[in-house]
């Protein structure tokens, strides 16, 4: 048997685990980024909304996007509302313009992103060759290529038995409105539930009766979307075929293959994520670390606590991600990490008291806060916390001030103001 190595500090038993550089490491690491590929209609969208909410990473989507923007009533979201309500489609040239201002935001940057539906089918403002040439150069890059595969055929008939309520947009699957496969569902449930207790049995037939009077309301008014149309499925996918498929198998090939998953479309939506799940837990792939706000329930509202002893015994019991699991001090304490990086010293309000990874961090406004939210890596990288250091140069005019402050910040890496 080989003998033990002794660490540095001559004790074999010590741990060699360094928690600093753990998380410096960690703070200058990239986020993990996703890319869902595949053809129209095979659930690219609901795989990667499950993915984004898994991994705490920010779902990108063009569809997505032009509702957020609608919703914040942003002056572009006003523009593509106008171009809505007149019969037209958003430009191809904006939808891009959102997705890649989406990606280049201070979010993404720390938690990362999933993308689908990119590149796109049309070819209005960038040929599919230039779309992935965008992927590529972007940023951050895609660690995670996953294509969803599915036969024409397969696709045709689950695309072809879609329907949508035109009141919620909801849409619905053909297991969920077909009278044939509702009955089959219905015989199935009532033979399961023939060795259940008889007032269980009761109470499953109440709500059966209930589902099943909501649910006629609903298929009374359902329809047939145009794009599900067999014709218009067969187009679509001809299109995809031709234009698109051949540089997404040359975007994969030149991929890590440990990296790049093929899934069955066939397969249900949850059964994709748990095979996908799996898969990056066993390459140990990293989740999003997103910033926790230490809020406390409305009957045990926290004030502004002015001790800092008080203060840090209080928010380290708020919200707990597991029991006897306390946040910990960091060493900024109570200054705001914010307003330290910016060279003024600031202690923080008991209101903007947050969590990252495991330790406490208490900002000193709403601004700082939604800042330090949307991405706390700038302000805890090295050397942070730094306490900064201002000279004032004063004397009569003519007398050298403004040479000895540019000499003075040159030499200390400082900021003339």
């Amino acid at each position: 048997m080989a003998p033990q190595e002794t660490p540095q500090n001559g004790s074999p038993l010590a741990d060699i685990f360094d928690e600093d550089e753990t998380e410096r490491a960690f703070l200058q690491s990239k986020p993990t980024c996703f890319l869902i590929i595949g053809k129209p209609g095979t659930g690219k969208a609901t795989l990667a909304k499950k993915i984004s909410m898994a991994w705490k990473s920010v779902y990108v989507e063009a569809t997505e996007l032009i509702e957020e923007q609608m919703r914040s009533e942003t002056e572009i979201g006003l523009k593509m509302q106008e171009l809505l309500f007149q019969g037209l489609s958003v430009p191809e040239e904006l939808v891009i313009k959102l997705i890649v201002d989406k990606i280049n935001t201070a979010t993404v940057a720390h938690l990362g992103y999933v993308l689908c539906g990119f590149p796109s089918l049309t070819e209005e403002h960038l040929k599919i060759n230039e779309q992935i040439d965008l992927i590529k150069n972007l940023p951050l890059t895609p660690d995670i290529i996953i294509n969803i595969k599915c036969p024409d055929y397969d696709l045709n008939q689950r695309l072809s038995g879609l329907k949508q309520d035109p009141a919620t947009g909801h849409v619905y699957q053909r297991e969920q409105w077909d009278p044939i496969i509702l009955e089959q569902n219905k015989k199935k449930k009532k033979q399961g539930t023939e060795d259940q207790a008889e007032e269980e049995e009761e109470e499953q037939e109440e709500e059966e009766g209930e589902d099943t009077a909501v649910s006629k309301e609903i298929l009374e008014n359902l329809v047939r979307r145009p794009e599900d149309f067999p014709e218009n499925i067969d187009s679509k996918v001809k299109l995809y075929k031709n234009t698109v498929l051949r540089p997404l198998e040359d975007l994969m090939m030149d991929h890590d293959p440990q990296y790049r998953f093929e899934l069955d479309g066939n397969k249900k939506a949850d059964e994709l994520f748990v095979s996908v799940l799996s898969r990056l837990e066993f390459l140990g792939v990293r989740t999003g670390a997103p910033v926790i706000k230490l809020q406390a329930a409305e009957e045990e509202e926290v004030q502004d606590i002015e001790d800092a002893e008080e203060l840090f015994r209080t928010i380290a019991s708020i919200q707990l991600i597991a029991p006897r699991y306390r946040w910990r001090r960091s060493r900024w304490a109570r200054a705001c990490p914010v307003a330290l990086k910016e060279g003024n010293i600031k202690m923080g309000v008991t209101e903007f008291s947050v969590s990252f990874l495991d330790k406490m961090y208490v900002l000193s406004s709403e601004d700082a806060l939604k800042i330090f939210i949307s991405n706390p890596r700038p302000f805890l990288l090295p050397p942070m916390p730094f306490p900064p250091c201002k000279v004032v140069v004063f004397g009569p005019p003519f007398s050298g001030k403004t040479t000895l402050c540019n000499l003075i910040a040159a030499k200390y890496n400082g900021k003339v103001t």
